[in-house]
């Protein structure tokens, strides 16, 4: 991303983090291997034909399980809390699959890799096996979207990766990656199950709405594991743009499944990408719920990992689901604008108006230095080559930017000056006045 900061302060935070991860992965050997959870090194297919085509590999029959045979040597897999990973080892450059396979449940996959200034020019393939019914799934194709930290903590050992795909309640899965050269290296497949954190949502009860800011729901109602946060939020000078994201995937999912989708979010970005935190600011589910992301208080300009080389001074707001195909509703776009236009307003920006921000990394689409003029509310692919948020959420960004106006100028007779309060408690100390 952007320039790396240095950080000495944070290697203690590092040494602490690497020492956990070595421990929990020297369990995992241990548990994958007699569990048989982590399958066989035999089931890798080095080569396959290139994508679309068919993978020359055994494939189950819908409403079948394909369970690998006994007796082989178990896969590379590292084990952690609600995550674990399995490599995706190999000879050829340019392809990779792993074999479909019975695994312990789970609900969400990714794939990653180590370098995170790599980018995956390929296509990328999963399908999954629905626990309840025993049905495989269709092959989903991974948005090789990379987010990656520009300068702090989470810019120190991270890995690149796709976005992760919520897939409900599964316990099989299969992959195929294939480029047009050659891949990244250090590729891993990655399982979250959010019921294997260690933490439980609390009680999704927001702050109630005052002077314009929205009601949010804290860190805690979708269960945060605070304890894999190991360095303190950094800072920016202050708000004064939005990015809109989509978190791609699926639409199907039911609101009731938003905590944990976020919390397994937050699993793939700390433990699957080694990011200090979840990279939004802000998550908003398609019943317009209004959800706290990344930790310092959320009226507070907290540096994000969501639009590379324009973090810093803005808000990464992400829509749970995928706005390509599907068409948002009057609840998110609603909600967008609630949080708009009272992030915007604590600077009293006009969330209607435009800003000069500087790039802060060479991205391919703007140079590093390079002082671009922006919406005040922007889409993702404003500044980062990308699709997201999608065609249809990105269509509906000149009415955010009107409904957010009024609201504003709502917000602003109301009350002289916008209140400074929290939906939830600081625990962390304020950026400097």
């Amino acid at each position: 991303m952007n320039s790396r900061l240095s950080c000495l302060s944070h290697l203690p935070c590092l040494s602490r983090r690497t020492v956990r991860t070595a421990t929990v992965a020297a369990i995992a050997v241990v548990v994958l291997t007699t569990t048989g959870l982590a399958t066989p090194a035999s089931g890798l297919v080095s080569g396959p034909a290139p994508m679309p085509g068919p993978v020359p590999m055994p494939v189950p029959m819908p409403g079948s399980a394909l369970i690998p045979a006994p007796g082989r040597a178990p896969l590379s897999a590292v084990a952690g809390q609600g995550l674990w990973s399995i490599a995706l080892d190999g000879v050829d450059p340019a392809h990779r699959a792993l074999s479909a396979r019975r695994t312990a449940p789970f609900r969400m996959v990714g794939l990653t890799w180590s370098d995170p200034r790599a980018v995956l020019d390929g296509t990328a393939q999963v399908r999954t096996r629905d626990r309840r019914t025993g049905i495989w799934s269709v092959w989903r194709t991974l948005d090789p979207d990379v987010r990656t930290p520009e300068s702090g903590p989470d810019a120190i050992g991270t890995r690149a990766g796709t976005q992760p795909l919520w897939t409900g309640l599964s316990d099989g899965v299969q992959v195929r990656v294939a480029a047009g050269v050659r891949l990244p290296e250090g590729l891993r497949v990655e399982l979250v199950d959010p019921a294997g954190s260690g933490t439980r949502p609390g009680a999704r009860i927001a702050a109630p709405r005052r002077a314009g800011r929205p009601a949010v729901i804290p860190r805690s109602g979708w269960g945060a594991d605070e304890s894999l946060v190991l360095a303190r939020p950094r800072y920016t000078a202050e708000t004064k743009a939005v990015f809109v994201h989509h978190t791609a995937g699926t639409n199907r999912y039911s609101c009731a499944e938003s905590a944990d989708i976020i919390r397994s979010i937050f699993l793939y970005h700390v433990r699957g990408q080694r990011w200090n935190d979840i990279g939004y600011q802000f998550l908003v589910d398609k019943c317009g719920t209004v959800f706290e992301g990344r930790a310092g208080g959320i009226d507070k300009p907290v540096l994000g990992a969501h639009t590379y080389g324009f973090n810093a001074d803005t808000t990464g707001i992400a829509v749970l689901g995928d706005y390509g195909a599907a068409a948002s509703n009057p609840r998110i776009l609603d909600a967008l604008a609630d949080v708009a236009a009272w992030k915007l307003g604590l600077r009293g920006h006009d969330p209607a108006g435009t800003v000069n921000l500087v790039a802060g990394a060479d991205n391919g689409l703007y140079r590093r230095g390079q002082i671009v003029r922006m919406k005040r509310i922007s889409g993702h692919r404003d500044g980062y080559p990308t699709e997201c948020p999608g065609r249809n959420l990105y269509a509906d960004l000149s009415r955010i930017r009107r409904l957010a106006a009024k609201k504003a100028l709502l917000a602003k007779n109301a009350l002289p000056a916008p209140s400074r309060g929290l939906a939830a408690k600081n625990t962390f100390p304020a950026p400097p006045r």
